[in-house]
């Protein structure tokens, strides 16, 4: 059960809505992770923070690349696009896979990217899409999600990225044993998040609309 939430990467209507400030809770190969209470629910917001040396393009070809999410993002089994509506939106479907006896989750999620034209920062916001398609047998549907990018641009050359995401599945997994979980997958994912960026395919990449601050 400790692998419910895990396979998010990827805003997020409700990040207003939360209960105090962020508390880090883990910093570990120059990776951040903080958490705080959300509003109305027992469940943890979670954010994750890292600074690379490397570009916005690369890091939003890694971002926009869903099919390499299996490979990465902890407990991600299927990753695909059901439908691109433009360069800059699309909606996602992807499942978590979890140990027996829990039944595997999926989620569908509208993603956007923008950019600011004086700062470049580029967001990248997820937003729960939950009747987009009916539910499959056996895997439940994750009802409530939200989560965002933040890739901000520096002036030595790096870019810190920011993943805030929110996550609850439901009332059969009990709030205290899905916060457990917070321990493992959030970091592993952007520790793999911060070596794949760095392969020659994400590096040499280059998105039409996205500018670099330099």
């Amino acid at each position: 059960m400790r692998n419910l939430i895990f396979c998010l990467l990827i805003s997020v209507a409700c990040f207003s809505q939360n209960n105090g400030s962020w508390q880090l809770y883990k910093t570990q190969n120059g990776i951040s992770i903080y958490s705080r209470k959300a509003n109305n629910t027992n469940i943890k917001q979670l954010k994750t923070v890292v600074t690379l040396k490397t570009s916005l393009n690369s890091l939003v070809a890694l971002i926009n690349d869903w099919d390499s999410y299996p490979q990465w993002n902890y407990r991600c089994g299927q990753s695909k696009t059901l439908k691109t509506i433009s360069p800059t939106e699309l909606i996602h479907y992807q499942t978590v896979v979890t140990p027996w006896p829990v039944d595997h989750q999926d989620f569908i999620i509208n993603v956007k990217l923008s950019q600011d034209d004086k700062t470049k920062t580029v967001t990248i916001t997820s937003t729960n899409n939950p009747n987009y398609i009916p539910p499959y047998p056996k895997i439940t549907r994750i009802k409530e999600l939200q989560a965002k990018w933040t890739l901000t641009p520096l002036n030595n050359g790096n870019v810190q990225a920011e993943y805030e995401f929110f996550v609850n599945p439901g009332t059969l997994v009990p709030a205290w044993l899905l916060n457990a979980a917070v321990t493992y997958g959030p970091y592993e994912t952007m520790l793999n998040f911060t070596q794949w960026v760095q392969k020659p395919k994400y590096q040499q990449a280059k998105h039409p609309l996205i500018n670099e601050l330099n």
